[in-house]
């Protein structure tokens, strides 16, 4: 067995333990999966060196935050005639249909579901089991610099394709408003597209993390070090036309 031999082997079992992808030269990464395509690709360099340019500081208390802050839910910040949350059905789910044009999602399918690995069935106005997750909680954001933005930029990260995520119902709400530190995903390989979607979120909208959140990023992604920053989404400003509580 050759030297080489030896070396690769060895980085395929630290791989499989920590449950992170590294990605070779010319391959696909799993920020390039359907779930996250059109948020866009990893054009922003390693996410995990993106981390030590995060501004490290306590959380904020949550006083005075409320959802209505973030503008009315699903706004068309995009101008594409359709609601936000139908853009990530469309673009998250396979076996789309459709209850006028091309725009109302009726059915579909998270084949898999990126927090659990399962398939997942979505019907609307049936039980929900397809809940559209902001990677970055918007009350997290609240505590952590979005506080003090104006409205606009506050509707911007609400409805950001970059920071929402079509997934399993059930996770997303057992997540709540946690970070990287708190929470993870179940599914193990799917852990470093998570955190750095979320980096990637807070470079991009200038928000804060705390200690305990940063050194948690940095251990997800110190398994996966060729995993790129995700870029893209919409701007940080919203339309004038969409106004917040």
């Amino acid at each position: 067995m050759t030297l080489w031999t030896r070396v690769a082997g060895a980085a395929v079992l630290l791989l499989a333990a920590t449950g992170c992808t590294v990605e070779t030269p010319g391959s696909a990464g799993p920020e390039d999966s359907a779930a996250g395509a059109s948020a866009g690709t990893g054009a922003g360099g390693a996410a995990l060196t993106a981390v030590d340019g995060l501004t490290v500081k306590g959380r904020a208390p949550m006083t005075g935050y409320d959802r209505d802050k973030f503008g009315s839910p699903w706004a068309d910040t995009d101008t594409n005639g359709c609601d936000t949350r139908d853009d990530i059905l469309k673009r998250d789910l396979k076996e789309v249909k459709f209850s006028d044009g091309d725009c109302e999602v009726s059915s579909g399918k998270l084949d898999p579901d990126p927090y659990t690995d399962k398939d997942v069935t979505f019907v609307r106005g049936g039980r929900s089991e397809v809940d559209i997750d902001h990677l970055v909680a918007l009350s997290d954001a609240w505590q952590k610099g979005a506080q003090k933005w104006d409205p606009s930029k506050r509707i911007a990260l609400a409805n950001d394709p970059l920071n929402l995520l079509a997934v399993d119902a059930g996770r997303n709400r057992s997540k709540g408003d946690g970070d990287t530190a708190t929470w993870l995903p179940p599914h193990k390989a799917y852990r470093c597209t998570y955190v750095a979607r979320q980096v990637a979120v807070k470079k991009k909208y200038e928000l804060w993390v705390t200690g305990a959140e940063r050194d948690a990023m940095k251990r997800v992604l110190s398994g996966c070090p060729g995993q790129k920053l995700p870029s893209g989404g919409t701007s940080t400003q919203a339309p004038k036309r969409f106004h917040a509580g």
